[in-house]
C-alpha cells in the first residue's frame, strides 16, 4: 500500500495514468476489467445443512444421544424421548444462532456508497460505486458517502465525518497539502478520503487511488473475515465436562457388569443395570439449564440496557478481567459542551452538560453574572457566526450541524440569549467560511448601527488578526502581554484537552479580519459520563481492569482517563508509539498501559492479541467500522446501539443500548451470576450421581444384593436431574458478588472447593444409604422393603442438597433457605410424585416399591436431614482456608 498522502498531486496524476479531468469510458472499463468491482469480497459462506451438523460435534450432545439409545435398549421409552427434546432443542437454538451470526460483510457492503459523482470524458457523471476504478475523479459535496480511498486535490471548506473509521468525535478538516509522515494515523492524514466515510461540510475532488479490497474499508474486511471465533470458557468447560463423564459412563458399566459375572449374576440383568447407572452419570438436563440460564440472564441484561446477540457470551462476561472501552459516546456522552469561559481575564466554568441547555456559570465557586457585558458579547458572537442549530421535539433536544457550534449555542441559552431572536435582529449579510488553511469563519451581520463583523477561531489565528481587547467595559489597545496571557489562558485549557476557540469582532465591514476586537476564549469538549467514574470504581474492586482505546488524540484521552478515575499505573500510548515499540515489546507492558490514543484497527487487535496471551479475558466495546474486527477477535464484543455502525453490531456479541460503560459493569454482574447458577447445578447434580454410583458400585464389590433396582436409578436420575436442577437456573445471585476477583476461565468450573464439597455429599450419601440398606436386609429380613427405604432416603437426601449447593462457600442462613421459591415448588411437585410412588398399587409394582410406614417416612427424613450439617461443617472448613479458591482445578 503506498503512502498517498505524501505524494505531491502531479506524481499520483502520473502514478495512476490519470487527469484532473477524469479519464475516458474506454479506459475507464478497461481498469473495471482489470482491477475488478469496487466491492467487499464476502468469505464463502457455510451451508445451512453443515451449520446444523456442526452443533452435533459438542461432546456433550453425543453423550446424551448414546445415553437414548441405551434408555431405549432397556425399555425406557420416556427417558429416551425426554432426553431427545432437550437435545434438539439445545441443537436447534445452536443453529439458529450461528445462523444469524456470520453477517458483517453484508453489513458492510451496505455501508459503501451506491452511486458516486465522477469525471468521465471530461464532463459529470452519476455512476454505481461499484464501477469506480483507480485514477478515477470524484466530486464530493455535503452528505456524499465516500465510494473509495482517494487523494484530494480541490478542497473548498471541506470537511469529512470519520468517525466510523478513525474513532474521532468531531469532523476531519480536509486540505490538498501534502504531508511528510508516510507512518502517520488515517485520522492526521487531512489530504486523504476514506471509502464508507461521509462529506459533513463543503465540497472538493480527489483521484481516487485505491478500490474495493485495497481501500482501508477493505483492509478491515479482510481482518474481520480473518479473525477466528474463540471458544468460550463455558463452552471449553463444558466439553472437557463431557469427555470425562464418557469415561465415567464406560467404566461404570465394566466394573457393574464384570463384578456381577464373577459374582454369580445373569449377564443380561447385569448389563441392565450398567446400563441404568451410565444413564444416570449423564446429566441430561444440562443443556436445558444452560440456555436457561442465559436466557434468563439475557431477560435481565436486557432490562439494564444490554441487547445479548450470542447465549454463550453472556457466561464470558462472568470471567471478564479487562475492558477495553471506545472513549467516545462511551465513557463520554458524545455531546460537545462549553466547559469554561474566559472573558476579561476571568475564567468562569460552565456547569451542565450535554445539549439540554440547563446549568448555571460559576466563577471561583460563585454563582456568575452572566448579565456581565464581557460575557454577553461572546455568547452573541457563538450564536451569530454559527451555522447550527438547537431543536427541541417530542421531549428530546436534537441538533442540526457541526457539534462544536450546538455547544455555543447551549451555552448562549444558559446564559439567558435567546439566539434565534438575535439572528432576527443582526441578519447576515455575507461570510468568509471556514477553512482548515484559516481556522477561522468570519460572518457580517446587518445592525442599525451598521455592518458588524463576527469571528471565531484558532487563538493564536485569532489574536493576529486583533489590535484591540474588550476589557472593563472598555475598548482598549491589545499589548504583547496581554496576548501573552491569553495564550497562557488557551494553554491551560489545551492541557485540560478542552478545544479552545477564540471570538473577536469589528464594527465596520472594510477589511473584516483585520484590526478586530478581542473579546474571549471558549473551552469545549466531550464530557464524561456522570455514572462512569462509579462504574470505574466497581470495577477496580471486582477485580477487572478498565482501559480506555481511543481514536482521539493523547491530551484528550489522558485528560478524560484522569477525570474518570481511569488512571493506574499511568501508560498512555498512542498508535504510532506502539508501532516504533514492535508488538512482542508492546506486548510486555500491555498490563500496565491504561490509555491508548490514536490508534487504528490494526492496533486494537494488537492488544486485544497481547492481553489474551496474558491469559486475560478480554471485553471490547466499539462503534465504528474500525472497532469490527476487534470486537470479533475479543472474548467478548460489544457494539453501540445508538451510535454504532450495522458492521459493528453484526461483529458484537453484545449490543449496549444506551452507549453507556456502566451497562458493560452491570452485564459483567449478571455474567457472573449466571456462570454462578450452572456450577450450583453441576454441584448438585453430579454429587447426586456420585452417590448413586458409589452405592451400587461398593455394594457388587462387597458382594451384596443390588441397593436399587435399574427403574428405580432411572427414576431418582429423573426426580433430581428435573424440576431441581432447573430451578437452580432460577436461583438469585450470591450476595457481594462484584466484589470478588473475575473468575480465572482455565480454572473451569470444578475448583477445589467445589470438588471436595461435591465428594463430602456423594460419600455421606452412600454411608447413609448403604448403612439403611445394610439394616433393612438385617431387621426387616426383606429385599423389597430393603430397595423401598434406600430408594425413598436417596431422594430425600438429594432434595436435601439442592437447598446446600446454592453456594460452595455461604453458609444456608447467609442467603436463605426459602429464598429460591422455585426451588421450594420444584422439591414440593416432586414429594407428591414419590408419594403417588410408594403408595399407588400399579405405580408399586412398577417402580418396585412398597407402603411405607410413617415411623419409616421419620427415620428416612431424619437421615436425609443430616446432609445439612455435614456440608456445612465443610464449607466452614473452605471458608477458613478460603486460599483454596485460588487453587489450580483438580478435574476441569
Amino acid at each position: 500500500m503506498k503512502a498517498w498522502h505524501t505524494f505531491e498531486i502531479a506524481s499520483i496524476l502520473e502514478t495512476l495514468a490519470a487527469s484532473p479531468v477524469g479519464l475516458s469510458s474506454n479506459e475507464a472499463a478497461r481498469r473495471l476489467q482489470e482491477s475488478g468491482r469496487n466491492e467487499l469480497v464476502e468469505a464463502r459462506r457455510i451451508s445451512p445443512y453443515k451449520i446444523f451438523l456442526s452443533q452435533f460435534k459438542n461432546i456433550l450432545i453425543l453423550v446424551l444421544l448414546a445415553a437414548v439409545l441405551l434408555s431405549i435398549i432397556i425399555g425406557e421409552v420416556l427417558e429416551a424421548v425426554t432426553i431427545l427434546v432437550i437435545v434438539f432443542f439445545a441443537t436447534l437454538l445452536g443453529f439458529f444462532q450461528e445462523y444469524k451470526a456470520e453477517r458483517a460483510m453484508e453489513a458492510l457492503k451496505r455501508m459503501a456508497a451506491p452511486t458516486a459523482s465522477v469525471l468521465r470524458d471530461e464532463e459529470e457523471r452519476e455512476i454505481a460505486a461499484s464501477e469506480i476504478v483507480s485514477g478515477d475523479i470524484i466530486i464530493l459535496r455535503v452528505g456524499d458517502k465516500i465510494p473509495a480511498d482517494a487523494r484530494i486535490f480541490e478542497a473548498y471548506n471541506l470537511k469529512v465525518m470519520e468517525g466510523a473509521l478513525t474513532g474521532e468525535s468531531v469532523p476531519s478538516d480536509k486540505s490538498t497539502e501534502t504531508l511528510v509522515k508516510p507512518d502517520a494515523p488515517l485520522g492526521d492524514r487531512s489530504n486523504m478520503l476514506y471509502m464508507g466515510t461521509t462529506v459533513s461540510y463543503g465540497r472538493g475532488k480527489a483521484v481516487v487511488v485505491a478500490t474495493g479490497m485495497d481501500t482501508e474499508f477493505g483492509k478491515i474486511a479482510g481482518m474481520l473475515r480473518d479473525v477466528e471465533t474463540e471458544k468460550t470458557p463455558l463452552q471449553e468447560s463444558l466439553d472437557r465436562l463431557g469427555t470425562v463423564l464418557v469415561k465415567a459412563a464406560f467404566v461404570v458399566i465394566a466394573i457393574i457388569v464384570f463384578f456381577g459375572i464373577l459374582r454369580g449374576e445373569k449377564l443380561f440383568d447385569m448389563f441392565l443395570w450398567g446400563i441404568a447407572l451410565a444413564v444416570a452419570v449423564v446429566p441430561e438436563a444440562l443443556p436445558a439449564v444452560v440456555t436457561i440460564s442465559l436466557a434468563i440472564g439475557v431477560q435481565k441484561m436486557v432490562r439494564r440496557n444490554a441487547l445479548v446477540r450470542k447465549l454463550l457470551a453472556v457466561e464470558t462476561l462472568g470471567c471478564t478481567s479487562v475492558i477495553c472501552s471506545d472513549k467516545t459516546g462511551t465513557l463520554t456522552r458524545d455531546e460537545m459542551s462549553v466547559r469554561k469561559v474566559y472573558v476579561d481575564k476571568k475564567l468562569i466554568d460552565a456547569i451542565g452538560v450535554g445539549y439540554e441547555p440547563k446549568g448555571e456559570f460559576r466563577c471561583h465557586g460563585e454563582p456568575f453574572d452572566i448579565d456581565d457585558g464581557h460575557f454577553k458579547t461572546l455568547l452573541q458572537i457563538g450564536v451569530l457566526c454559527n451555522d447550527s442549530e438547537l431543536k427541541f421535539s417530542q421531549g428530546v433536544w436534537g441538533i442540526k450541524g457541526d457539534p462544536t457550534e450546538v455547544s455555543l449555542l447551549v451555552a448562549a441559552v444558559k446564559g439567558g440569549v435567546d439566539y434565534k431572536k438575535e439572528r432576527m435582529t443582526y441578519t447576515r449579510v455575507n461570510e468568509i467560511p471556514f477553512s482548515s488553511e484559516r481556522k477561522r469563519m468570519t460572518t457580517l451581520h446587518k445592525t442599525s448601527e451598521g455592518i458588524y463583523a463576527c469571528s471565531k477561531g484558532a487563538p493564536e489565528i485569532m489574536l493576529e488578526s486583533c489590535s484591540h481587547i474588550f476589557t472593563n467595559n472598555k475598548i482598549m489597545p491589545l499589548l504583547s502581554k496581554e496576548k501573552e496571557e491569553i495564550l497562557q489562558a488557551a494553554h491551560g485549557m489545551a492541557q485540560d484537552a478542552l478545544r479552545v476557540l477564540a471570538f473577536a469582532y469589528k464594527p465596520q465591514e472594510k477589511n473584516p479580519e483585520r484590526g478586530m476586537i478581542f473579546v474571549g476564549l471558549v473551552g469545549i469538549i466531550d464530557p464524561p459520563r456522570a455514572e462512569t467514574k462509579e462504574a470505574i470504581s466497581i470495577c477496580r474492586k471486582a477485580g477487572i481492569k478498565p482501559m480506555m482505546i481511543t481514536g482521539d488524540h493523547k491530551i484528550t484521552a489522558l485528560s478524560v482517563a484522569r477525570e474518570i478515575g481511569m488512571l493506574q499505573k499511568g501508560l498512555v500510548f498512542s498508535g504510532e508509539e506502539i508501532d516504533n515499540m514492535g508488538e512482542k515489546e508492546f506486548g510486555k507492558v500491555v498490563e500496565d498501559v491504561d490509555v491508548l490514543a490514536r490508534v487504528s484497527p490494526v492496533h486494537k487487535i494488537m492488544a486485544v492479541r497481547a492481553l489474551q496471551s496474558k491469559g486475560y479475558v478480554v471485553a471490547m466495546t466499539g462503534d465504528g467500522v474500525n472497532d469490527a474486527p476487534a470486537l470479533k477477535k475479543a472474548d467478548i464484543g460489544m457494539a453501540m446501539g445508538i451510535t454504532g455502525t450495522d458492521v459493528t453490531k453484526e461483529a458484537a456479541d453484545l449490543i449496549l443500548l444506551d452507549d453507556n460503560f456502566a451497562t458493560i459493569v452491570a452485564a459483567v454482574e449478571e455474567g457472573r451470576a449466571i456462570f454462578g447458577n450452572i456450577k450450583k447445578y453441576l454441584m448438585y447434580l453430579l454429587s447426586s450421581n456420585l452417590g448413586e454410583i458409589l452405592i451400587m458400585a461398593i455394594a457388587v464389590l462387597l458382594g451384596l444384593p443390588l441397593p436399587l433396582a435399574a427403574i428405580q436409578i432411572l427414576y431418582v436420575n429423573l426426580a433430581t436431574d428435573g424440576l431441581p436442577a432447573l430451578a437452580l437456573a432460577f436461583d438469585p445471585s450470591e450476595p457481594g458478588l462484584m466484589e470478588k476477583p473475575p473468575r480465572d476461565p482455565r480454572m473451569g468450573i470444578f475448583t477445589r472447593p467445589v470438588v471436595i464439597l461435591m465428594l463430602a455429599g456423594g460419600i455421606w450419601s452412600t454411608i447413609v444409604n448403604l448403612s439403611i440398606f445394610l439394616w433393612g436386609l438385617d431387621v426387616r429380613n426383606n429385599m423389597l422393603e430393603a430397595q423401598s427405604m434406600v430408594f425413598v432416603t436417596l431422594i430425600l437426601i438429594e432434595f436435601c442438597k439442592s437447598f446446600n449447593f446454592r453456594s460452595d462457600v455461604l453458609s444456608i442462613k447467609e442467603y436463605g433457605l426459602f429464598t429460591n421459591r422455585w426451588l421450594v415448588a420444584a422439591i414440593a411437585v416432586n414429594c407428591v410424585m414419590l408419594w403417588l410412588v410408594i403408595y399407588n398399587p400399579a405405580l408399586q409394582n412398577a417402580f418396585n416399591t412398597f407402603s411405607l410406614t410413617a415411623k419409616d417416612w421419620a427415620f428416612s427424613l431424619l437421615t436425609a436431614l443430616t446432609i445439612f450439617p455435614v456440608l456445612e461443617s465443610v464449607k466452614f472448613f473452605i471458608r477458613r482456608n478460603q486460599k483454596s479458591r485460588n487453587q489450580n482445578p483438580i478435574i476441569l
